[in-house]
């Protein structure tokens, strides 16, 4: 569990300590979280960036004749 936290030794003394070193490793893990989420997004924008347009011109079907 402290590898997957990365929670290693803690340096804090007390008992104050150790609730600082959670919520440091807790906020550590959401700034984890946050930079593989906006990876994944910078990776999706420039996919969609560089690919290859369409610039042909749409024609409609036209009507039945009745």
């Amino acid at each position: 569990m402290k590898e997957d936290g990365h929670l290693g030794r803690n340096f804090l003394r007390g008992v104050e300590g150790d609730a600082v070193n959670v919520v440091l490793a807790a906020a550590g893990h959401n700034l984890r979280l946050l930079r593989w989420w906006l990876a994944r997004l910078l990776a999706l924008l420039l996919g969609l960036l560089s690919a290859p347009h369409w610039t042909g011109t749409v024609r409609l079907p036209r009507p039945a004749a009745a």
